[in-house]
């Protein structure tokens, strides 16, 4: 049986921050993929939106996934809080998704799902108005069994993409 957990990132443990970089490494292409140093200013500026999925094992758990945002006022994501953390917005209405991260060999094990769920119910908890993010065009199914709407196509151009804006609005 595969078991893991989800916890919030530990923000001051660089391995970790090593683990989750690469990650991202083999979840995006090159051109999308968020550097370590991005990854590790999120994981200090909004650590409560940013989780990690752990496998547990007796010799020590590694990150197979993750899941980060920030907060925003805004109902759609603009491609400078992708690199700039400061645009955090504490008091927000909407969390937003910047990537949802399963390594290839953990995925269809439900831990992208589990990822999604526990940062739903914290943006529930936190009195959000909903969920933001942006995904590919063959991945708006995926967001719409959550009970994401797809707004249509995005204004923004990461990583020379096209995206769609979702929401999740409760």
């Amino acid at each position: 049986m595969f078991c893991y957990h989800i916890r919030p990132v530990r923000k001051d443990d660089i391995h970790e921050l090593e683990a989750i970089a690469k990650v991202e490494a083999m979840c995006f292409p090159l051109e999308e993929a968020a550097p370590a140093e991005v990854l590790q200013e999120r994981a200090e500026t909004f650590p409560e939106s940013f989780l990690t999925a752990e496998e547990d094992r007796p010799e020590g758990g590694r990150i197979i996934g993750f899941i980060n945002g920030c907060v925003t006022n805004e109902k759609t994501i603009c491609d400078e809080m992708f690199e700039d953390a400061s645009l955090h917005c504490p008091e927000g209405e909407y969390q937003s998704i910047f990537g949802l991260d399963v390594i290839p060999e953990c995925r269809r094990n439900g831990v992208a799902t589990a990822l999604m769920e526990a940062l739903i119910s914290a943006a529930r908890s936190a009195g959000r108005k909903g969920l933001i993010l942006t995904c590919k065009n063959h991945l708006i199914p995926y967001y719409e069994r959550f009970g994401y709407r797809n707004m249509g196509v995005s204004r923004s151009v990461h990583g020379g993409a096209v995206w769609y804006d979702m929401i999740l609005e409760f």
